[in-house]
């Protein structure tokens, strides 16, 4: 049986999110929602991107999602930017109540730039606008370059494909080529950007790509 109730079931997420937008757009605030599955590298780019910003005078906020621990969040403070943590306690994504909650302990208008690193999962975090002003779908060599098409939401979703882990394609017989194909098959206007935090490469057109952000 089939029962219509005609009532959109994430109405009030959807409300909260424009909330969002709506205060961050007060603040002429630049926000990234990061995502990717577990270990993809999202903090480890996430400690790079603090850096670069930082000996560049530019002052991020970064709102870390995790299920349990602080362990992320312990990593990124030692680059003097404020950073709120946010234990989902077992939920798979963040949602546009915890950034509404966190931004609320965040100097909003002293930062030039605000970056949500949400939990890891391709799927869930895919489905919840938080208010972010573009999406960053970050897909690590080891994965498989097939994940693209097995889960197509985020990438259609990114304003930006970070191919992480560049150093470990051919280890991981990833390639590279096809993988870009594979997320230009679900959203022809992404941005791809293969790097390496650990060798460097690909890393000066990833930093000029957030530079332009705050443009």
């Amino acid at each position: 049986m089939k029962v219509d109730i005609k009532k959109d079931l994430y109405a009030s997420e959807k409300r909260m999110s424009e909330i969002n937008r709506e205060t961050f757009a007060g603040f002429e605030l630049p926000v990234i929602n990061m995502i990717g599955s577990p270990g993809s590298g999202k903090t480890t780019l996430l400690e790079a991107t603090l850096e670069f910003m930082k000996s560049n005078g530019k002052r991020v906020g970064v709102i870390e999602g995790d299920i349990q621990t602080s362990i992320d969040s312990e990593r990124l403070e030692k680059y003097g930017m404020p950073v709120v943590m946010v234990n989902t306690g077992g939920g798979c994504h963040l949602s546009a109540d915890d950034i509404m909650e966190a931004a609320q302990q965040l100097p909003l208008d002293s930062l030039d730039l605000l970056i949500i690193e949400n939990v890891g999962n391709l799927v869930c975090p895919a489905a919840f606008d938080l208010g972010e002003s573009m999406k960053i779908a970050v897909l690590s060599t080891p994965e498989g370059d097939e994940k693209p098409l097995k889960y197509p939401a985020l990438f259609r979703k990114a304003h930006c494909a970070v191919i992480s882990k560049a150093e470990l394609a051919d280890v991981c017989r990833f390639d590279m080529e096809q993988a870009k194909d594979n997320i230009r098959s679900v959203n022809a206007d992404v941005k791809i950007l293969p790097l390496s935090v650990f060798e460097g490469t690909g890393m000066e057109e990833y930093f000029e790509f957030v530079m332009g952000l705050m443009e």
